[in-house]
């Protein structure tokens, strides 16, 4: 298994519930998949630096899954067809990458 993160802009519009109960769906589809889920941040609504298919913002969230590539596949063409999804990006990180940010590492650990 590798590790990947991925990034996933909703549609501003869209209310908290529905964006969350998105991606508890998304991490159920990986989850039978086989993979390993990890660590899911939500960003919130964020002004984009430009229009992209005449929206000004949108709702980030990041999420991290330890699985194999037919797995991120899948999640990939799923977001990709997705109506509520605007733009989204499936990278493979280092190991060493793996995890919550090394600030929030740091802040529990005190």
């Amino acid at each position: 298994m590798r590790p990947y993160e991925v990034m996933v802009i909703f549609d501003a519009n869209l209310d908290e519930e529905q964006i969350r109960a998105d991606v508890e769906s998304r991490r159920q589809t990986l989850e039978s998949r086989g993979a390993d889920l990890g660590y899911v941040d939500y960003w919130g609504k964020r002004r984009f630096a430009y229009e992209i298919d005449h929206r000004k913002e949108g709702y980030y969230v990041v999420l991290q899954a330890m699985a194999e590539p037919d797995a991120m596949d899948e999640l990939h063409r799923a977001l990709s067809l997705a109506d509520d999804v605007i733009r989204h990006k499936v990278l493979r990180v280092p190991e060493e990458a793996y995890g919550p940010p090394a600030a929030m590492q740091t802040t529990a650990g005190e």
